[in-house]
C-alpha cells in the first residue's frame, strides 16, 4: 500500500480528478430505477478496459439488464455524451475561431457473432467510425463524431462532419482527410476550404516524384464531372531492402510542396495517437446490437476527452488510476473489488514510479 500512496501524492491536480469522476458519472445517466448501477457498470468496465458483462455482477445488475438499459435509451444517451465531449473542446478552444481540421476514421472490429448495419464489412465483423478533431495546446480535440452505417458516401460522412463543426461557431483554416475519403464528391465539397487530402497510388498511377496538375478519370462519373487539383507523389525506403514506396496527396494550396506534405502531417497525424488512446478506454462487450458497441466507443472518447484535460501532466494509465484508486468508495463502490486485485495493481503502480 506504500507505493499507492506515494504515486498518489505525487500526482498533480487530485481535486480536479474528483471533479472530473463525479461529473463522469452525472453527465452518462439512464432513467430508471436501476439507471445508477447501469451506468457505473459500463464505466467501470472502460476504467479497467474489462468487460461490460463482468463488471454487471460487480453491482448487482444482470448483464441482460445493463442491454436492456442501452438498447432503450442508448441512442439519447449517446447524444448527451457527445455533447459533452463538445462542451469540453468548446472549454480548451475558448477564444479559437479558426482551426486546423483533420477528417479521419478507425475501424473496431468485433469477434462472434456479426452486428447488423454495419458501414464497413458486410459479414459484420466491423465498422468505421468517422470524427473531425483539432489539435491546440498539445491536446487533440474532438470535434464532431458520425458512425458509418451502410449506405452512407463519403461526401455525406465529410459534409455530416463539417456541418458539426461550423455549428459550433469555427471557421476551418486547413482541412486533411486520410485517404480512405478519396472521390471525387469529396473533392468537390472540399474544394471551398484550403485542403490537403491523401490519394491512394492506385488511384492515379504515379509512381515517381511529381508535383503537378492532375484530372480524375472516374469511370462512374461523366467528363464534365471529373475534377482537377494539384497532386504530390513522393516515395520513401521501407524494409531492409529500402524499396522505394509512394504516396500521394490532393492539395489546392499554393505552397512548396514539402511544405504541404509538413502541413498534413502536422494536422492529421496527431489523431492516429488519439485513436490508441480512445481504444485503451474501451471495454468489451459480447452484445451484437449496434447501439451497444456505438455506446461504448462513444464512452471511451468521453474518458479520453476527460482525459486531454491533463495531457502532459499525467500518463493516460496514471489518469485511469487515479479515477479508480481514489475515488473508488465514493464513486463506484468497488472497495471489495479493489481489495481483490489490489497485488497485481501495486505492481503495476511499481512500474510507474520507476519510469
Amino acid at each position: 500500500m506504500w507505493e499507492i500512496k506515494v504515486i498518489i501524492h505525487h500526482l498533480p491536480h487530485q481535486n480536479n480528478v474528483q471533479q472530473i469522476g463525479y461529473k463522469l458519472l452525472s453527465m452518462f445517466s439512464f432513467k430508471g430505477k436501476r439507471g445508477e448501477e447501469v451506468a457505473r457498470t459500463l464505466i467501470s468496465a472502460c476504467l479497467w478496459n474489462d468487460s461490460v458483462e463482468s463488471k454487471s455482477r460487480a453491482y448487482g445488475v444482470s448483464p441482460q439488464t445493463v442491454r436492456n438499459y442501452v438498447e432503450e435509451q442508448g441512442v439519447e444517451v449517446v447524444e448527451k455524451l457527445l455533447e459533452q465531449v463538445r462542451k469540453i473542446s468548446l472549454e480548451v478552444l475558448k477564444g479559437v475561431r479558426e482551426i486546423d481540421l483533420s477528417i479521419d476514421w478507425t475501424t473496431k472490429t468485433w469477434y462472434g457473432k456479426t452486428v447488423g448495419g454495419l458501414g464497413s464489412s458486410e459479414e459484420g465483423s466491423s465498422w468505421n467510425y468517422a470524427t473531425a478533431t483539432t489539435k491546440f495546446d498539445g491536446k487533440v480535440l474532438l470535434l464532431a463524431f458520425v458512425t458509418l452505417v451502410k449506405g452512407m458516401t463519403k461526401d455525406e460522412v465529410v459534409k455530416a462532419l463539417v456541418e458539426q463543426v461550423v455549428a459550433m461557431g469555427f471557421k476551418i483554416r486547413l482541412m486533411t482527410l486520410d485517404a480512405g475519403f478519396y472521390a471525387i464528391d469529396v473533392l468537390n465539397f472540399v474544394s471551398q476550404f484550403k485542403y490537403v487530402i491523401g490519394v491512394p497510388v492506385g488511384d492515379v498511377k504515379v509512381y515517381e516524384e511529381f508535383d503537378g496538375e492532375y484530372e480524375t478519370n472516374s469511370k462512374r462519373h461523366r467528363r464534365d464531372e471529373q475534377v482537377e487539383f494539384r497532386l504530390l507523389v513522393y516515395g520513401r525506403e521501407k524494409g531492409k531492402r529500402k524499396k522505394v514506396v509512394y504516396f500521394a496527396r490532393a492539395t489546392n494550396l499554393d505552397l512548396p510542396k514539402g511544405e504541404v506534405l509538413k502541413l498534413y502531417n502536422k494536422v492529421r497525424g496527431p489523431i492516429e495517437t488519439s485513436y490508441r488512446n480512445i481504444k485503451a478506454f474501451l471495454p468489451f462487450t459480447s452484445s451484437t446490437k449496434f447501439v451497444f458497441r456505438t455506446l461504448i466507443f462513444v464512452l471511451a472518447i468521453v474518458l479520453y476527452s476527460l482525459y486531454t484535460v491533463f495531457k502532459g501532466e499525467v500518463r493516460r494509465e496514471q489518469f485511469r488510476l487515479l479515477l479508480i484508486l481514489l475515488f473508488s468508495d465514493d464513486l463506484f463502490y468497488l472497495k471489495d473489488f479493489l481489495l481483490k486485485s489490489i497485488e497485481p495493481l501495486i505492481n503495476n503502480i511499481y512500474l510507474f514510479s520507476r519510469r
